[in-house]
């Protein structure tokens, strides 16, 4: 007895099975195995890119060591100094006493750094340069100067854009004035001074005339009440004469506006005076 059967070809069929005979008188079927099974063709893969990237990673090797060698790192580098807040002399000395040269200077305005100021330079400071390279700077032209202009009684709106526009930075405040409400009185720092941008410039705005309140003149002789009226900035327009009786000659006996209105200095003032009739 042979263990495990044996093959045999079924002859009857053409769909390439083979039958294995079985030890106890049956069989069963085995179906051709292909030329490779799939770990055999996994194996050829992973075989081929490992040999791609040796070939890839040999060629770069050649080209970049023995075709295109890198040619050998310059010796003798000098750091570049920092020349920032130097004179353009200064700076001068200072290269040619590590091996470098000033190259072309080239001016900026500056708002806040001082005229022939370096502010700039290339290359930037700590990088390294071959001895006799040469650096290139930037200096300051300092800040751009501005005189103030003449702003008085101009409306506030209007100042602003002027000022703004030129480069100032604008603040506002107010005061009362005889100026017209809205209009300019002062400006900090005064005009025609010249500052340097960008520069603030503060604007007093006139909130109009003081007020003061009306005084009761009624029952005054009418030189009193003009007089009283006077003093406080206020302008008699109008007197009327009105006829009374007995005490009232020459008194005034009716005023516009009322006591304790608040008028604004020069505002018109209407009298009524009592006169006997003609």
């Amino acid at each position: 007895m042979k263990l495990g059967g044996s093959l045999r070809r079924n002859r009857g069929g053409s769909d390439g099975i083979w039958k294995r005979r079985d030890p106890a008188g049956g069989s069963q079927d085995t179906r051709r195995r292909a030329p490779w099974d799939r770990v055999g063709v996994r194996w050829i893969i992973l075989a081929s890119l490992v040999l791609a990237l040796v070939g890839w990673f040999g060629g770069y090797l050649v080209a970049t060591q023995i075709v295109y060698p890198a040619p050998p790192p310059p010796t003798g580098l000098v750091q570049v100094p920092d020349l920032r807040g130097d004179g353009v002399d200064t700076a001068q000395e200072r290269l040619a006493a590590v091996g470098l040269t000033l190259g072309d200077v080239d001016s900026l305005r500056h708002p806040t750094i001082p005229r022939d100021l370096i502010m700039g330079q290339a290359p930037l400071p700590g990088q390294l340069a071959l001895p006799g390279s040469s650096v290139e700077v930037t200096r300051s032209l300092g800040p751009q100067l501005r005189a103030v202009p003449d702003l008085s009684g101009v409306a506030l709106d209007r100042a602003r854009v002027m000022l703004e526009t030129s480069g100032f930075v604008v603040t506002v405040d107010s005061t009362e004035a005889d100026v017209p409400r809205g209009r300019v009185v002062t400006t900090a720092p005064p005009a025609d001074s010249t500052v340097a941008l960008p520069a603030q410039i503060r604007l007093t705005v006139s909130l109009g005339p003081p007020l003061v309140p009306m005084p009761s003149v009624l029952g005054m002789d009418e030189k009193a009440a003009r007089a009283m009226l006077d003093s406080l900035g206020l302008v008699v327009s109008e007197v009327r004469e009105v006829f009374r009786f007995g005490r009232d000659q020459g008194i005034v006996v009716e005023q516009e506006p009322p006591a304790d209105s608040l008028l604004e200095r020069g505002s018109a003032v209407r009298l009524s005076v009592g006169r006997r009739g003609r």
